[in-house]
């Protein structure tokens, strides 16, 4: 559904699973200049080792307090929500570089502009730790980082300990030559992977089927009761009683349907009740779709992360649209696959001007089509505690900015990757 088709490893695929425990999984941000954060909170130990934050006089003419934060089982936005809550301020005074995955421990460095230092200290939340304060006068924006590093366990594997060393390190030795870089599953909503859906029919200026699509559309992994409370809005159209159905934690549908209810046509209306940075999502997610089906058209004509006649290059390495109303399509035989995935999926570059929801527009990038990891390491092959007579696995590597572990792990497991 998310358009990730095709491998580009050779090696038989060792299986198993990943994130069966949060600490199976660590995230560590790469900043611009090169430094690896760490992870000192949360871990295989239990409680967290939290320790004093002694946050330094603050000087004249920094207004921005930088901290690493860690985080445990939460996503970047749930995170800043609990901290803005905390200090009592708004989210927007709180900048950060990129998101990082929810099921894991992460660490990254945001900025908060001019906070209560004494609330700060506080700090309410027993899954989000501060260190490493100091003062700056700069706020740190999305994208100002260097990359990431990734440490993970990979679980539940059958292979007999001989060659599944020798399978991994294959494998590890084909991916210096680029794997096809697709945009992870989790770009495209999580279990239900519907944003990319919605994007299309906004892009299409569908914004009633585009809201309501982003309300009712279901997934089996749901539980059942917002997967009956979908399944009620879709078949009864019924504002007010969807408001009654969704459960409480559904917070961003529930502000919709909260505008709905009042306002029952105002769809752009309604949709504005979500973050803006959630707004974004959408149609970026669609671009990223169309990327990957871009990937697999090379792949099924038999160049896949090769050069070709007419590819547009960076660094010496072929690049894929993320189509907006600005594009540059390639030329020649990479220009023509681009083409056709347009012309698949009935869609013309003036339509990422979404005309009467500007903000959700796309004016078109491009992104390197391989992807080579980085310091990419086999630390430990060991028996899995949890489930006996299987393996596990741990490894690391490191990826620049944009760029999911996911696509990295499904070329060596050859396998499901996913898991909310």
């Amino acid at each position: 559904m998310t358009g990730i088709l095709h491998y580009t490893t050779t090696t038989k695929g060792i299986g198993g699973e990943i994130k069966r425990r949060i600490t199976d999984f660590a995230v560590r941000e790469i900043t611009p200049g090169g430094k690896v954060l760490e992870n000192k909170i949360f871990g295989d130990w239990w409680p967290p080792k939290q320790e004093p934050l002694e946050i330094p006089p603050q000087p004249e003419g920094k207004e921005q307090l930088i901290l690493t934060m860690e985080k445990f089982n939460l996503d970047t936005h749930e995170a800043l929500h609990r901290l803005s809550r905390m200090l009592r301020t708004s989210a927007k005074r709180i900048g950060y570089a990129g998101l990082k995955d929810r099921r894991a421990i992460t660490s990254q460095r945001i900025s908060i502009w001019n906070p209560e230092v004494e609330r700060l200290k506080e700090r309410g939340s027993l899954y989000v730790a501060l260190r490493e304060p100091e003062w700056s006068d700069e706020r740190i924006e999305i994208g100002s980082l260097s990359g990431n590093e990734f440490e993970t366990t990979i679980r539940n594997i059958q292979m007999p300990k001989d060659d599944l060393e020798r399978t991994a390190q294959e494998c590890f030795e084909q991916m210096q030559g680029g794997v096809a870089n697709y945009f992870g599953e989790q770009r495209f909503g999580g279990n239900r992977e519907i944003t990319h859906r919605v994007g299309k029919e906004f892009i299409k200026g569908n914004f009633e089927g585009a809201v309501l699509l982003y309300l009712s559309g279901e997934s089996e992994a749901e539980e059942e009761e917002i997967a009956l409370a979908r399944k009620s809005l879709r078949e009864t159209g019924d504002f007010a009683k969807a408001l009654k159905e969704f459960p409480v934690k559904f917070r961003y549908e529930r502000a919709i349907l909260n505008h709905l209810v009042k306002f029952p046509r105002d769809f752009v209306g309604a949709f504005q009740a979500l973050p803006k940075h959630l707004r974004y999502l959408f149609t970026h997610a669609y671009q990223s779709y169309l990327f990957n089906l871009v990937i697999n058209e090379r792949v099924e004509q038999g160049i896949g992360v090769q050069k070709t006649n007419g590819d547009i290059l960076e660094n010496g390495v072929p690049t894929g649209p993320l189509f907006g109303f600005d594009s540059v399509i390639a030329e020649g035989r990479a220009g023509e696959i681009e083409k056709k995935v347009l012309e698949k999926e009935g869609t013309k570059l003036e339509e990422f001007r979404v005309k009467g929801f500007q903000e959700l527009s796309c004016s078109g990038a491009r992104k390197k089509i391989a992807l080579v990891p980085q310091d990419l390491k086999l630390i430990s092959i060991a028996p899995d505690e949890f489930n006996e007579g299987k393996l596990k696995m741990k490894i690391s590597f490191r990826l620049g900015k944009g760029n999911y572990a996911t696509t990295i792990l499904r070329e060596i497991m050859k396998a499901e990757t996913h898991k909310a």
